[in-house]
């Protein structure tokens, strides 16, 4: 078997390949996600989730044949898991009953994907190679929406042999998996330079539904390239059988007539694979379906960016070949850079395996380029919409990684979604031009963190448009906490009323998470205002934040973690907009609240504040104490004896850290929906927040524990669940980057800092690369910097202020 031309992190074997499924496309483009025995599942490329939809014909085949005629045929798949076997009609597994390879390995490090697999009966080793292009800080060279398929076929033998490929696929415009408006589709063949394939179309599917649109398959660079735009109309599984027996004839396929509604085609290429050589058969999977729905809950069709950027699936598979070679490198470049870091292995694979998120159908990017999210995906349709700001707080990638997407996000939240009393509907609507603020509802810790956020962001840039733009929002953001009946009423920095929060209820009364989230606004808000040259603003944020810091050390510290003290109030003293239908009834007596529960995340807005280097919010003691206490109280080994009213994202003999506990006992009757839940976005600011404060081991811990139940047996190694696929919150898991590396950024001044020694990688948003022992490299992006700093050392100047992509400033 040949080594891998890229760079792998972890290998998954036997039973470790149930459950993988890596997606493949690209930002806000949908995906088809790689199965862990090398299908092709998930299509969900049709503007919506569709978990377990597939179209009905859609697999590779591998024919080998030997000088003294021996052929062989195998679907390039691993074997089929035990679990598929049994069915009513038999197995119900995709494509079950094509013969297939006995051994199947799995290797990667997302967005590479390289499955191994052999048979002593198949005379050649078969590595396939799936991919879609990455690059941090290209937004746009992570966009395409495109699949990289590529089979490495290694001759072991003395003797060559013929080997061919082939690509088969049904025409399934007109299905999303919940939908079938499938009619008059047809399949064209297709060629340009160095591509060959076919495309897909319908003349019967609705140009205005969401269905609507074109798919292609291709090979690059074939040699003996033959096709089929149709399989025969046959009964019984005859068409499947007409297939077979052709490919396996001699590696060719020859055009059959099809009348049906939705046309199977099929691309192969046949080549000579010399004795010890291996040659590469590389496919191209792509897709263009422009009409996305608003939110799908209306009619609206608010569009599709990548689809703007091309006029159907082939034109893009076109465009993208000639680029291949490129973005290729380029995102090898990262993988490797990304890799080669000091960092612990189950934090490269949590942050690395988590990004796989922005290529799902939790994202998508509207033709005017602005980004939007899902807070995750059910099976079918999207969970919870409108880049829901208490979820979208915990996710530290994009400011990092993609510092244009972070920008987008923050211009919605304040110029769009912000009104003119300061109230940000926490949930966004669409079209942005009639329903930005229809949802009507403001979240404490969302409204609080998007604040956190613009100065993080505005901070990592440099870019005064962007404050001096969403400032007078900002402020009135701001300003929004202190009006009758507000969260901070009477203007003393500390948050006693009704609160919306990202437990999808009100609490009532000073609690350490709203509290801290607040105190992080206060001192964001300080600096920003500042900045702008509204001093008097600044001055009174830094009083409030003084007061409201020692009250919640005074007042909400129970020495061992921070408590919630309930204060019911009346309806008329909540302001409008601060109260959704799913928390208590009867503010006077309410129900569903944190009471004396110790938090998982009751320290998030130190955790962020940390991150955006505004400092230590309250007592740094018992900041660490709180930590070990959630670690001491909530964390399980092992689910046997736990009662769990709600959702079990953990079972069995698994280790995780609860939402909440009750050690002290006064619980609540009723308490916060979620107490008894465990959910990875919490655990991983969770484990940030630890690393923050010197309990490296511990925050480890955190992260291995999570990562041990996305083992691809139990659950997909790259769908970190909460409510729903794929959940935002969980690409928290950045943060740990940046808090074992003590990396910190300052675009404003292009100073740049590392506390922890060692090879590091680094990423401002606008700009990556690695520092070792020779210097600081940038990778991609351009870099402002003035200066460096590094432990044990004096700051090193800059003289050559702009670093661009190759540049490497040494240190000797």
């Amino acid at each position: 078997m040949t080594t891998s031309p890229w760079p792998l992190l972890r290998t998954y074997t036997g039973r470790q390949l149930r459950r993988i499924a890596l997606p493949l496309g690209g930002i806000g483009t949908g995906t088809v996600s790689f199965g862990g025995r090398g299908n092709l599942r998930d299509w969900e490329v049709v503007n919506r989730p569709a978990k377990g939809f597939h179209p009905g014909t859609a697999f590779f085949a591998i024919r080998t044949e030997s000088a003294d005629g021996v052929v062989t045929t195998r679907a390039a798949e691993g074997p089929l898991d035990l679990s598929e076997y049994e069915g009513a009609h038999g197995s119900a597994a995709q494509s079950h009953s094509l013969p297939r390879f006995r051994e199947a390995t799995f290797s990667t490090a997302y967005p590479f994907a390289r499955l191994a697999l052999s048979d002593s009966d198949v005379p050649v080793d078969l590595a396939v190679e799936a991919f879609t292009p990455f690059i941090p800080t290209d937004v746009e060279a992570s966009s395409w929406p495109v699949a990289v398929l590529r089979y490495a076929v290694t001759n072991p033998t003395n003797e060559p042999l013929v080997v061919s490929l082939a690509g088969s696929l049904e025409n399934f415009i007109g299905r999303d998996g919940t939908i079938d408006v499938a009619k008059g589709n047809y399949n064209e063949s297709a060629v340009g330079a160095a591509i060959d394939g076919v495309v897909m179309g319908s003349r019967g599917v609705s140009p205005d539904a969401e269905q609507f649109g074109t798919v292609a398959l291709a090979v690059l660079d074939g040699q003996d390239v033959s096709r089929r735009t149709g399989w025969a109309d046959r009964t019984w599984g005859d068409s499947l059988l007409d297939f077979w027996d052709d490919f396996s004839a001699d590696g060719r396929l020859d055009e059959r007539e099809s009348e049906s509604a939705t046309p199977i085609a099929s691309v192969a290429d046949r080549r000579t694979v010399a004795a010890g050589a291996t040659e590469h058969f590389t496919f191209l999977l792509g897709w263009h379906f422009p009409n996305r729905i608003a939110w799908e809950t209306t009619d609206q069709v608010v569009g599709n960016h990548y689809t703007t950027l091309a006029d159907d699936a082939w034109t893009t598979v076109c465009r993208f070949a000639a680029q291949l070679d490129a973005l290729e490198r380029r995102t090898v470049g990262f993988v490797s850079d990304f890799l080669a870091s000091d960092l612990p292995e189950q934090v490269k694979e949590a942050a690395l395996f988590n990004l796989s998120t922005l290529r799902t159908q939790t994202v998508f990017r509207t033709p005017d380029g602005r980004f939007f999210g899902w807070e995750g995906c059910s099976d079918h349709v999207g969970s919870c919409f409108g880049s829901c700001t208490h979820v979208w707080n915990y996710e530290q990638a994009t400011p990092y990684l993609f510092g244009e997407i972070a920008r987008s996000l923050r211009e919605v939240e304040f110029a769009h979604a912000t009104d003119d009393q300061g109230l940000m509907s926490f949930r966004v609507g669409l079209p942005l031009e009639t329903n930005a603020q229809a949802w009507r509802v403001a979240a404490a810790d969302g409204q609080l963190g998007c604040l956190v956020k613009l100065f993080r962001d505005w901070r990592l840039s440099g870019d005064d448009k962007l404050l001096q733009s969403l400032w007078p929002a900002a402020r009135r953001a701001l300003e929004f906490c202190w009006i009758e009946g507000g969260w901070d009423a009477d203007r003393d920095g500390v948050m006693e009323g009704c609160q919306h929060n990202t437990m999808d209820v009100e609490y009532y009364g000073p609690n350490p998470q709203m509290q801290s989230w607040y105190l992080a606004a206060l001192r964001a808000s300080e600096e920003m205002a500042r900045h702008v040259g509204d001093n008097d603003l600044a001055a009174d944020c830094r009083r409030l934040f003084d007061y409201g810091s020692a009250w919640m050390d005074e007042h909400l510290f129970n020495g061992e973690y921070y408590r919630h003290e309930i204060r019911p109030q009346t309806l008329d003293q909540i302001a409008d907009g601060l109260r959704e239908r799913m928390g208590a009834a009867d503010p006077t007596n309410p129900v569903l609240q944190l009471g004396d529960g110790c938090l998982i995340d009751q320290l998030a807005g130190q955790h962020l504040a940390r991150i955006a280097d505004l400092g230590t919010l309250v007592d740094t003691e018992r900041v660490k104490t709180t930590l070990q206490s959630i670690l001491r109280h909530n964390r399980l080994e092992g689910f046997h004896g736990h009662f769990n009213h709600m959702r079990s994202y953990v079972l069995g003999d698994e280790t995780a850290v609860l939402m909440c506990s009750y050690p002290r006992g006064n619980r609540p009757e009723r308490p916060f929906p979620y107490f008894s839940e465990v959910m990875t976005g919490f655990e991983h600011i969770l484990a940030v927040g630890l690393i923050q404060e010197g309990l490296v081991d511990e925050g480890l811990r955190v992260i291995t524990d999570i990562r041990a139940r996305y083992d691809g047996e139990r659950r997909n190694p790259y769908d970190e669940a909460e409510c729903g696929h794929h959940y935002a919150r969980a690409m928290a898991s950045w943060g740990a980057v940046i808090a074992l590396t003590g990396f910190d950024y300052d675009g404003r001044t292009g100073t740049m800092r590392f506390t922890t020694p060692g090879t590091h990688f680094w990423s401002t948003g606008n700009a990556f690369g690695t520092l070792d022992a020779n210097g600081l490299h940038v990778r991609e992006g351009t870099l402002y910097l003035t200066s460096l700093s590094l432990p044990n050392q004096p700051p090193l100047t800059v003289t050559a202020d702009t670093l661009t992509p190759g540049t490497t400033l040494p240190f000797n």
